[in-house]
């Protein structure tokens, strides 16, 4: 199967804006950065992935993809998560990819025995694999086979939406839900739950 992983990364300076009380503007660049390279490092070596496309507005973040072997698609200062997702899912169905897995690139503790776990469950499409956050909450990695099943509703408590969704398209839905996927960095209590689990420099 032909797999893409789309890879949405905000701007380096402005993201995790909710950790401004506990780190500084330029703490929470490099830990930003930290995370976009732990991830292009952990799908860099995942064969079963064909190509790796980041989608961000942030020039910085697309050199680093591309040092990384990562296409990149530079959005406009206008675009919303959910629309620059549409357009990048557009880029590589156009490249005759058959599935398309979304990984926001704020999960440290993903490992590629994550990724093949769903890449694992999405058999028999169509096919839609959610992980949904610890909370249940919101989508932390979403798998369409093929692209385009249903439309992306990122956003706070888009698990759910999203499961409604692919009810309502017919296809198959497998939820994953994993220890080292759900924990995503938003909140102070993140960040602290995660220093303990990992070696987060920051």
């Amino acid at each position: 199967m032909t797999l893409w992983a789309i890879v949405p990364v905000k701007p380096l300076r402005r993201g995790k804006s909710r950790l401004a009380g506990v780190l500084s503007e330029e703490e929470r660049t490099e830990l930003n950065q930290e995370l976009l390279e732990r991830t292009l490092d952990t799908l860099s070596t995942l064969k079963e992935l064909d190509q790796v496309l980041v989608v961000s507005r942030d020039a910085h973040a697309l050199t680093i993809a591309r040092n990384h072997g990562a296409m990149t698609i530079l959005e406009d200062g206008q675009s919303e998560l959910n629309t620059a997702l549409t357009r990048a899912t557009v880029v590589a169905k156009i490249n005759a990819t058959r599935g398309v897995l979304i990984l926001p690139a704020d999960l440290p503790l993903v490992t590629r025995e994550d990724i093949l776990t769903l890449i694992d469950r999405a058999v028999k499409p169509p096919v839609v694999v959610i992980a949904p956050d610890r909370h249940r909450k919101g989508t932390n990695a979403l798998l369409m086979v093929p692209p385009e099943l249903i439309e992306y509703d990122f956003g706070e408590d888009s698990f759910q939406r999203h499961c409604e969704r692919v009810e309502k398209s017919g296809a198959r839905l497998e939820v994953v839900e994993l220890p080292s996927l759900g924990l995503d960095l938003d909140m102070p209590e993140d960040l602290e739950m995660i220093r303990k689990l990992d070696g987060l420099k920051v």
